[in-house]
């Protein structure tokens, strides 16, 4: 009877862990989007990262290669341009602790993830493998483009 009540007091604290520990996604407004990221970068870690100057510059770094393109805060969603390839989509933004979500309104797909750290100082985005250096999280999604 005594192991009964110990494993049932074990099972209860681990699902009570276990549901702590789950992540649960917010779906940020305009104010709270630029809060967050104004002067940060938004990577995976490993491949890209995008860093979202205060002028409404994005910096952005894809396996070595650079681009640079503006983001702006549109009816509560994110939109990022890119001149040259002629690309601009808007997002909807769902934050859980540093963990982000890009969620492309009304589309059943994936969304894309990555985490917000500290942008650097310097003028272009670090190397992916270098924010990876920094810390530890990782994510296997494409950048939102």
């Amino acid at each position: 009877m005594k192991h009964a009540s110990i494993l049932a007091v074990v099972v209860v604290a681990i699902g009570c862990c276990s549901n702590a520990a789950a992540e649960e996604f917010l779906k940020l407004t305009g104010t709270q989007i630029r809060a967050k990221f104004v002067g940060r970068q938004l990577t995976d870690e490993s491949h890209w990262g995008e860093i979202y100057r205060p002028n409404g510059q994005l910096v952005s770094d894809e396996m070595g290669n650079t681009r640079i393109g503006s983001w702006r805060i549109v009816k509560n969603q994110l939109c990022k341009t890119f001149p040259e390839d002629g690309g601009s989509a808007c997002f909807d933004v769902w934050l859980s602790g540093r963990a982000v979500q890009m969620r492309t309104p009304g589309s059943t797909d994936f969304p894309f993830e990555g985490v917000l750290i500290d942008a650097p100082h310097s003028g272009t985005a670090p190397a992916p493998h270098q924010a990876a250096d920094r810390t530890s999280s990782k994510s296997t999604q494409s950048a939102p483009r």
